[in-house]
């Protein structure tokens, strides 16, 4: 075969190459994002609890801590964390101090765990506070673990 006798230039073979190949990156690109932002409700009540704290909103950040906004109501029903014990523990004198920053750092959810364990820094200090949140009802406590993240590739595959 010489070159006068090569094949017809077909650009409809081109258009469904095209198609495919920016298909198969969009279906990728929403998988990352949908991975990437399984957490999401998790890390905002975390988000909610600490911008309740930073704004030494206590009474508002127990609250978000049991995601009920009506616990002066019911106090009984909270007799295992009571409020004074929430605030010995994340008011002014507790382990975090004041809460002047935070960042919501990364969530990890352990394998067949009801929870996300969420990485917080407070005050850009080198230890993080941990959370863990209930999936089912978004309700706060102390996590049990803590999660090791901070580097790109970590926020990348998370």
């Amino acid at each position: 075969m010489t070159l006068l006798d090569s094949q017809q230039y077909d650009p409809t073979r081109d258009r469904r190459r095209t198609r495919i190949i920016v298909t198969l990156l969009v279906v990728l690109a929403a998988a990352w994002l949908i991975y990437h932002f399984r957490h999401y409700p998790e890390r905002k009540v975390a988000g909610q609890f600490f911008a309740q704290l930073q704004h030494q909103n206590y009474e508002s950040a127990y609250a978000v801590w049991f995601q009920d906004p009506q616990w002066r109501q019911h106090p009984e029903k909270y007799s295992q964390y009571q409020y004074n014990d929430f605030y010995r523990d994340w008011g002014p004198g507790g382990e975090w101090g004041l809460v002047k920053s935070y960042a919501v750092d990364c969530s990890l959810s352990p394998g067949g765990g009801s929870g996300v364990i969420v990485q917080v820094t407070v005050n850009s200090r080198i230890e993080h506070a941990y959370v863990w949140v209930e999936k089912a009802n978004r309700t706060l406590s102390f996590s049990p673990t803590e999660v090791q993240c901070g580097n790109w590739w970590t926020w990348v595959t998370e």
